[in-house]
């Protein structure tokens, strides 16, 4: 493709710093948070995660779109972030599974994406200044025009996105991970176990209800804003609370409803956004960190065990305002000593910042999913005694 053949796009950010390149995927302009993940891998997976909503996404490998996309890999009905940084694009993908190249499903999507961006120099200024809102445009190649819709836009903290991606309808969830790439033989040992999982939705991904289904778990999911009682009808075995967008504090409908759940004793599993959201319901706060945590090799750990994680959050549950005679911290991000797990000292309720579903990831921390089966079927057991 010649530079003839190509269409100008600007990117601008909150600070007025400003990045001129080429456009791939939609033209038009869109504004958003903007953030880095340094996967060298995944992009689809990350381009479809909920939890990205109302994010641009810079990613740090300098080579996007090399092995297209296909609908295994795809982490809900639909891309959800607002647009895409990069250094180059592959227009031509080479990949057996792929079915379309990343600029025509972007453009599908409408999502706008800028390249020829010095990704290295742009990833450097957030980690320096912070995550900040940030705009990419086709039609406004005016800087002082787009910088002003750019700081006209809210920020995320304080923001409830839960609402624009949790179902709008209770489904149940029977897919399991393919019997090709079941890479637990815990998880094959487990699937006539039977139990029934109600799933909070704040922005679920598929392939975490996908590790609850392949460990034998009738899944039932439910929007966010269902409540305790309405949960607690279908007479679960185990409660789970998803990933999802925004700023935890704000969604206090499912705080609430975590309050009352954790009173009904059933074992609960919560994994991002729902740790975050199970912490606040355990009486801690969460504080928006300076450019989050994005990507695969993250650390996470305690007690001479290290776990690699993959991890996408901005937001992060604040040490000294948990309630220590009622729960303890059972992992720590090892880059820089966030929570990255919770544990309630008297009832069977746990939490992870990260996500053992990883896709994409390693596979480290699947074992969480297996602990979670084991708290369903102790409690079973005690209630039969």
């Amino acid at each position: 493709m010649s530079l003839s053949d190509l269409t100008p796009a600007l990117l601008v950010l909150a600070d007025g710093s400003t990045y001129h390149g080429w456009s791939f995927g939609a033209l038009g302009t869109t504004i958003g948070e903007v953030v880095f993940n340094t996967g060298m891998t995944g992009y689809q997976e990350v381009l479809t995660d909920p939890s990205y909503t109302g994010q641009i996404v810079i990613f740090t490998y300098p080579e996007l779109g090399n092995t297209g996309v296909n609908s295994e890999d795809e982490e809900s009905v639909k891309p959800h972030v607002k647009g895409v940084i990069a250094r180059n694009i592959c227009h031509r993908p080479s990949n057996w599974r792929s079915t379309q190249s990343l600029p025509d499903y972007l453009k599908q999507y409408e999502i706008p994406g800028i390249f020829g961006i010095d990704t290295r120099a742009l990833t450097r200024k957030i980690r320096m200044y912070g995550a900040m809102n940030g705009g990419i445009s086709t039609s406004i190649l005016d800087e002082s025009e787009l910088l002003a819709m750019v700081q006209a836009a809210p920020n995320m903290k304080g923001l409830n996105l839960v609402k624009e991606v949790t179902t709008p309808e209770i489904y149940e969830w029977s897919e399991t991970t393919t019997t090709n790439w079941e890479f637990n033989p815990a998880a094959v040992s487990k699937t006539d176990a039977n139990y029934t999982v109600v799933a909070l939705d704040f922005g679920v991904k598929r392939n975490i209800l996908k590790r609850l289904a392949s460990y034998g778990c009738r899944v039932i999911v439910v929007p966010a804003n269902t409540t305790a009682e309405e949960i607690l009808k279908y007479n679960p075995d185990g409660i789970f609370l998803s990933n999802g967008p925004g700023d935890p504090a704000a969604v206090t409908e499912g705080i609430n409803t975590a309050k009352a759940l954790i009173d009904s004793k059933k074992p609960m599993f919560g994994i991002c956004m729902g740790h975050q959201i199970l912490g606040h319901a355990l009486g801690a706060q969460t504080f928006k960190l300076k450019f989050g945590h994005r990507g695969l090799n993250q650390p996470a750990g305690l007690q001479q065990r290290v776990e690699i994680t993959s991890q996408n959050h901005s937001f992060a549950i604040d040490p000294d305002t948990l309630p220590s005679t009622v729960v303890e911290v059972s992992h720590l991000n090892l880059n820089d000593h966030t929570v990255a797990g919770l544990r309630h000292k008297s009832l069977p309720v746990f939490s992870v910042q990260y996500h053992p579903e990883a896709s994409p990831g390693p596979h480290d921390a699947d074992y969480l999913f297996e602990q979670f089966v084991l708290e369903m079927q102790t409690a079973r057991q005690t209630s039969i005694a």
